[in-house]
């Protein structure tokens, strides 16, 4: 039993395997409280769910209380009958589940590590009822007609030599973060299958996919594959750069580790996330990594629980390999999102056309040659054109000048600072008033208007589709008829 504390669950998702007992107990609300009180601290998770009586407690007690191979209802969460105790032993050395079944009296099983070192010769001790003093700790589920408790005590593998009330806290939002994304699909919609809450406060799912956001350039109709085990369904997405993204909406569209680390797959069962982010070791010649490029592209997968054995679910539920039937699919759809993905990583998602294909005028152009690539301003862009044509006896030094930009492109320092400081560099005016962008906007008007002699409705649609005003609409239309 000890051996099995080694299994390398973090507290979220020890109680993320809690929670799918519950939801496979039908229980449509669950509330998990953290507890300070030092080295006294305390976790419970209750649900209400339809309860056990004494004989299922008793096996649900029990360390792998069923086979893996065994047949299960196509909504269970679990497969290897481990969850309760490795999840719990994972955390704490002592572990009290109380439950009641409609018209069944309550019954209450502890297991205790610390008795059990403490009489190594007296076998197998599965305890009645709570330890001494922690009566007033299953008193949330007296009264209910259905339901079950468990509670975690003697926390030594989260209170810690030096651990704090703020470490507690800090424990708390991390586990409300990764519970809102593992259960988001079971939480959302205006009926969800399952209401959470965490020390009272309602645990608010977390999209990873951005569904429905106005400024999402693309995601895929439904692929559907049939294997030997069941059915795989996968849906590609690709999300918004962030010039289409409001601060608060970047920041939450990060996820719990960041833009980077959640590129990739995301794992389903039974709408339970079981793997969020990473390339499932697919890739042409070696394995995918995560790249900055393909930040923007996650892949959802749904499989059913009928093909655990053949994606090698693991206990924690944290790993998944696809099986080599589904590798050749699976990949040609992660490339195809992959592609789509960096395409506007590296555009900003501003070389999508405008509505009725007309394309964006760019400052800058990519040039390929088998020597490499080089990148050339675009004399075409009226801001470019403008001077150009403007120059008069000046125009040699204003090409010079040009190229001298042409030609210092800080390409190296770019990529690295991109690399390091995971986040592109600002451009498009990003962080600049509005009035600012409107200044440019009116020089770039008035020269359009005036010396090239364009009526103001015709200077105004060019603005509109040219790079990076096509992202200022409003101030193009405020511009004088």
């Amino acid at each position: 039993m000890e051996s099995l504390r080694g299994l390398g669950y973090s507290t979220a998702s020890a109680l993320a395997d809690i929670v799918d007992n519950s939801v496979s107990a039908g229980a449509g609300e669950v509330r998990i409280e953290f507890s300070w009180d030092g080295t006294n601290s305390r976790i419970s998770v209750l649900d209400n769910g339809h309860g056990m009586n004494d004989g299922e407690l008793e096996c649900a007690m029990r360390l792998g209380e069923r086979s893996p191979l065994d047949e299960r209802n196509s909504s269970d969460l679990g497969r290897f009958g481990m969850g309760l105790k490795t999840a719990s032993f994972s955390q704490c050395r002592r572990l009290t589940v109380a439950s009641v079944r409609e018209g069944s009296t309550p019954s209450c099983l502890r297991w205790d590590l610390d008795a059990l070192a403490a009489r190594p010769d007296d076998g197998w001790i599965l305890f009645e009822g709570p330890a001494p003093g922690s009566d007033g700790f299953l008193a949330p589920l007296s009264g209910m007609r259905s339901g079950t408790l468990v509670l975690w005590e003697n926390l030594d593998r989260v209170v810690t030599a030096g651990h704090s009330a703020d470490d507690f806290s800090g424990l708390i939002d991390n586990v409300e973060r990764r519970l809102s994304m593992v259960f988001h699909r079971l939480l959302q919609g205006p009926r969800p299958r399952l209401i959470l809450f965490l020390n009272g406060r309602p645990v608010v799912p977390w999209n990873p996919f951005m569904s429905g956001h106005p400024a999402k350039p693309w995601d895929s109709p439904i692929a559907r594959m049939i294997t030997a085990s069941g059915a795989v369904e996968v849906e590609c997405h690709v999300l918004p750069h962030r010039d289409r993204l409001t601060s608060g909406e970047y920041e939450a569209g990060g996820g719990p580790e960041g833009w980077t680390a959640q590129q990739g797959f995301y794992v389903y069962r039974n709408k339970r996330l079981l793997l969020a982010g990473g390339w499932l070791g697919l890739g042409q010649g070696r394995a995918w990594n995560r790249e900055e490029s393909h930040r923007l592209a996650r892949i959802r997968l749904d499989i059913p629980n009928s093909v655990d054995a053949d994606w090698k679910i693991d206990i924690r539920k944290s790993t998944a390999r696809p099986p080599v039937s589904v590798r050749p699919w699976l990949t040609k759809l992660a490339e195809d999102t992959r592609e789509k993905a960096r395409r506007v990583f590296a555009f900003r998602g501003s070389p999508a056309p405008r509505p009725g294909g007309v394309p964006v005028e760019q400052a800058w152009r990519a040039e390929y040659s088998r020597s490499g690539i080089r990148y050339r301003i675009d004399e075409k862009h009226p801001a470019v054109a403008a001077v150009i044509d403007g120059a008069g006896p000046q125009l040699p030094l204003v090409r010079a000048m040009l190229k001298v930009i042409e030609e210092t492109v800080p390409v190296q320092r770019i990529w690295l600072d991109t690399a390091e400081n995971k986040e592109t560099p600002r451009t498009g005016f990003s962080g600049e008033t509005s009035e600012n962008v409107a200044a440019v906007l009116r020089v770039l008007f008035e020269d359009m208007t005036g010396r090239r002699g364009m009526s103001p409705a015709l200077a105004k649609k060019k603005l509109s589709v040219t790079e990076p005003f096509q992202n200022y609409p409003e101030l193009v239309a405020a511009l004088p008829e």
